[in-house]
């Protein structure tokens, strides 16, 4: 029993630091846009 009041707050914390970590490389754009190129191409740039 004492051992869950030692893995709960470690597992809470590991939990709350991927959450942060994932949140902020979606803000700053860590991940790859693989469908923007191909309608990127398609635009008019005329206008």
């Amino acid at each position: 029993m004492s051992s869950l009041f030692i893995l709960i707050p470690i597992s809470l914390l590991l939990g709350f630091a991927a959450l942060f970590l994932f949140l902020w490389a979606g803000k700053t754009n860590q991940f790859d846009d693989i469908e923007g190129p191909k309608y990127r191409i398609l635009d008019d740039d005329d206008e």
